[in-house]
């Protein structure tokens, strides 16, 4: 057996099924093995960054990592920025990047790139395979470090040699390390802050998201008066109906400040301290107040259900109903709007609904308007870096084994860095409907001009507009092999969710806003 079948062997073994590809001729005997040995789903994207970003929302729906092929260290520089996305999101991923054999390394072939610099950027583990008979303990060291909660990037350089080599060996898996234990006294002194003080926010993010966290921090918040809020970088949130209607810490800088200025003590629920994303000029780094306390209950990698499990009876805080959020509402018509939007699809989504949201400044108000839409997942960005949007959508429908229908909520501008997700989606029959919004331009950069203090004149301006040529996302989304149709109302875009989420392939309306 060479080190390829094993390595395959030892992924599957460790409950690695499926794997997203981009593979080239230093990866060959890896794909060979794929081909082999039964078991792996293989799922080609035709740009690295769509495969990190495909296995970055496949994480977030099925909760336990897939492996990703990628070729040598320029095809790993290509996936950096969903690898970054997915770091923040703290996703679990185990990346297979290919390099030159052992001993082609020192002649410096045209492809040879420090790419053990490049994976550390972005990963918790990195190793370069020496051997063919250690590459199956190296997969499952690997594997270990992704599953390590909440999720981590792992990232194990195979040189060719080491693949093809014979005298691999599967490894046994490893298990599993528990989360980080909780600090009792943590716990304790949230407790007594919630007892003795007012204006404290439950500042939740991770896995305290999820249904069972909400639940836990609206106990805690009856029985304290504590307000609670989502960090606005919270890559995974379950809403609609029976869950909390929460907004998150505003992106802009001086709303944040605004919506955190009375609050005296925030309590971090796996979450960090609020920052803005840049420094503007007369604005502070951070949110909240100077006279701000700030009081970690759990760290990103502890587990934040638990830690207001142990925070709720402290306090002896009781079970108590969810809010209601009131009737689902009703289709929009007319002019597109940005509240329009939110609640055609509140009112049209499928139960049990996936949103990929990268919808950018045009998607900044959604929430409101969805908290009476069906239970639903939404997956944000999760590090800022664009382009995440659509390669998530289609990550996440096969996470959810392709049962679930997903919305991928996408501006024009992010769209075009991953554009070929569109394809892998065809290929595979994903059910996922984009609802493409096209204004032509990078209206995220307009706002941040003003907030720099600058004014655009004409050259800026035309770095900033994407209507010169204009971009025909039907045309594009139908050359990949996706059913496409353009909407200039919300009756229109109504009429087309209603019809794509009846079919069980991909579709993308171009919703011109």
């Amino acid at each position: 057996m060479n080190g390829a079948k094993s390595l395959v062997k030892t992924l599957l073994a460790a409950g690695i099924d499926t794997c997203f590809a981009n593979p080239g001729t230093s990866e060959m005997h890896f794909v060979a093995a794929l081909d082999q040995v039964p078991g792996m789903q293989c799922v080609l994207g035709l740009q690295e960054n769509v495969v990190t970003g495909m296995a970055d929302g496949y994480y977030r729906m099925a909760r336990k990592p897939a492996c990703t092929l990628l070729h040598c260290g320029p095809g790993l520089a290509n996936g950096l920025a969903n690898l970054h996305n997915a770091r923040r999101a703290r996703s679990g991923i185990v990346n297979i990047i290919g390099d030159q054999a052992t001993y082609h390394r020192p002649y410096d072939a045209p492809l040879t790139a420090d790419t053990d610099a490049l994976a550390r950027s972005v990963s918790a583990w990195v190793h370069t395979a020496t051997a063919a008979p250690q590459v199956g303990r190296d997969a499952a060291l690997a594997v270990r470090a992704a599953q390590t909660f909440p999720g981590q990037i792992a990232s194990l350089i195979l040189p060719a040699d080491t693949s093809w080599g014979e005298g691999g060996v599967e490894a046994a898996p490893w298990p599993v390390p528990a989360p980080v234990a909780l600090d009792p006294h943590a716990i304790e002194g949230a407790a007594r802050v919630l007892r003795s003080s007012r204006n404290v926010l439950l500042l939740l993010a991770g896995d305290a998201a999820f249904a069972a966290g909400q639940q836990l921090a609206w106990r805690v918040a009856q029985a304290s008066g504590a307000a609670i809020m989502l960090d606005y970088v919270c890559a995974h949130v379950q809403r609609g109906r029976g869950r909390l209607p929460i907004e998150r810490v505003p992106y802009g800088m001086e709303a944040a400040i605004k919506a955190l200025a009375r609050f005296e003590h925030i309590i971090l629920v796996g979450a960090k301290p609020p920052i803005g994303f840049f420094a503007y000029p007369g604005l502070p780094s951070v949110q909240y107040a100077p006279t701000t306390q700030l009081h970690t209950l759990a760290r990103p990698e502890q587990s934040a259900t638990e830690a207001l499990q142990a925070l709720a009876e402290a306090l002896g805080a009781p079970a108590v109903a969810m809010p209601d959020v009131g009737p689902r509402p009703s289709a929009a018509s007319g002019a597109p709007t940005p509240e329009a939007v939110a609640q055609t699809v509140a009112a049209l989504m499928p139960d049990n609904s996936i949103v990929s949201d990268e919808s950018i400044s045009y998607g900044r108000g959604f929430y409101p308007h969805t908290f009476a839409a069906p239970e639903h997942d939404w997956l944000h960005l999760g590090g800022g870096a664009i382009g995440d949007g659509m390669p998530v959508a289609t990550g996440a429908a096969l996470g959810a084994g392709k049962a679930r229908r997903v919305i991928n909520l996408q501006a024009d501008g992010s769209a075009m860095y991953s554009l070929q997700s569109l394809w892998t989606q065809a290929r595979e029959r994903l059910p996922v409907t984009t609802i493409l919004l096209n204004n032509s331009k990078y209206n995220i950069l307009i706002g941040e001009y003003k907030n720099v203090g600058a004014t655009p004149g004409a050259t800026a301006m035309s770095m900033l507009d994407l209507g010169n040529p204009g971009i025909s996302w039907v045309g594009l989304a139908q050359g990949m092999g996706v059913a496409a149709a353009r909407a200039t109302t919300m009756d229109e875009c109504a009429d087309l969710m209603r019809a794509s989420f009846s079919q069980a392939g991909p579709f993308l309306i171009e919703l011109m806003v």
